[in-house]
């Protein structure tokens, strides 16, 4: 099975930055829409953002909007998801995973996923 895998989580105080990584060893992400989901305790996982394959076209959760920012690197295999101003309802595990060319809000529709990575925000 495709595997993803994600890094860059950790604890942080509210209004602190971090950047999350997903890569992947065995395939070219560039080939597929990369999408950012996180799930809190107790909560569904929910989508956060999405980069397409088809024309690059992004899409944020309204609750990040303008304070994270999807982003791709060809030369290194890697999506990113920069977390700006973040606030303790924005802890969770968070999860990058692939689909086909297009982006998608729904979990069920990606194909391969990471084992995520912990974003905890708290003083």
């Amino acid at each position: 099975q495709l595997q993803l895998v994600e890094s860059g989580g950790g604890l942080v105080q509210p209004g602190g930055s971090l950047r999350l990584s997903c890569a992947a060893s065995e395939f070219n992400l560039h080939y597929y829409a990369i999408g950012w989901f996180r799930q809190a305790p107790g909560k569904e996982r929910e989508g956060v953002s999405c980069v397409s394959e088809k024309d690059g076209s992004i899409y944020y959760r309204d609750s990040v909007k303008g304070r994270f920012a999807i982003s791709r690197d060809k030369a290194k295999n890697a999506v990113y998801l920069q977390m700006n101003n973040l606030r303790p309802g924005d802890t969770a595990v968070y999860y990058c995973a692939a689909r086909g060319v297009y982006c998608s809000g729904y979990s069920e529709e990606f194909h391969s996923w990471g084992q995520g990575t912990q974003v905890t925000v708290s003083a």
